[in-house]
């Protein structure tokens, strides 16, 4: 699967079109038991951006909160319902794609001050370990890739919930969040206020909104 072609805008309508498939699960480590209700969610999956989200939220000026979406990207996920270790994730997002509302703003989110789009079109997540940390919770961890550098990050993953749509692809719906210091991957344009806080805070904090449609069948 080609992970750089453009993906749905939320922008746009919401028809439902066939997502493609990935051409394998990645390969990631091994033991650890799951729930057995949850063995039949095994398989390959792909985020639909129709009826997803994935975003962030930053203090501004210290009295208010910005937030925003990234709104191209790709995905391949892999979900193991008998050995959640075995699960996984790869998702890449274009850079250029980010939207706060504020075109200005934008435009400046996405030059040489912060993500530098032009240099570096894309930045990528891809988890190395996941393992089930309570009743419907799981914890991923994973490698953060923005302007070629790359740090390790902690996705705190909360089971929503799975249903069979009117069209008949199959859903699971899954919340994920985290906080990172965008200066720990040079993100560290900043002006300082008269009161001596700064204008965009350090810490980040993403929020994922997942909507998962099943490409390939479920095993037998």
């Amino acid at each position: 699967m080609n992970l750089f072609n453009r993906g749905a805008s939320p922008r746009r309508s919401a028809t439902l079109v066939e997502p493609q498939r990935p051409d394998g699960p990645p390969e990631f480590p091994r033991p650890g038991q799951s729930e057995p209700d949850l063995r039949t969610l095994t398989g390959n999956w792909v985020i639909d951006p129709a009826h997803s989200r994935i975003g962030f939220s930053v203090r501004h000026a210290m009295v208010t909160t910005v937030r925003g979406a990234f709104t191209d990207y790709q995905s391949r996920l892999f979900f193991d319902g008998r050995d959640p270790s075995r699960s996984g994730a790869e998702i890449i997002l274009s850079t250029a794609s980010v939207d706060t509302g504020v075109d200005q703003r934008d435009s400046h989110l996405s030059g040489r001050d912060f993500l530098d789009s032009g240099a570096y079109p894309h930045m990528r997540f891809l988890s190395t370990a996941v393992k089930l940390a309570g009743p419907d919770v799981y914890r991923m961890t994973g490698d953060l890739t923005i302007k070629d550098v790359t740090r390790p990050v902690v996705l705190e993953l909360t089971y929503i919930g799975y249903v069979t749509d009117p069209f008949g692809y199959e859903r699971v719906g899954f919340d994920g969040t985290t906080t990172i210091n965008r200066s720990e991957w040079g993100l560290t344009y900043n002006t300082r206020l008269a009161e001596g806080g700064a204008m965009v805070s350090d810490k980040v904090r993403l929020q994922l909104d997942i909507a998962a449609i099943r490409t390939t069948p479920q095993p037998g």
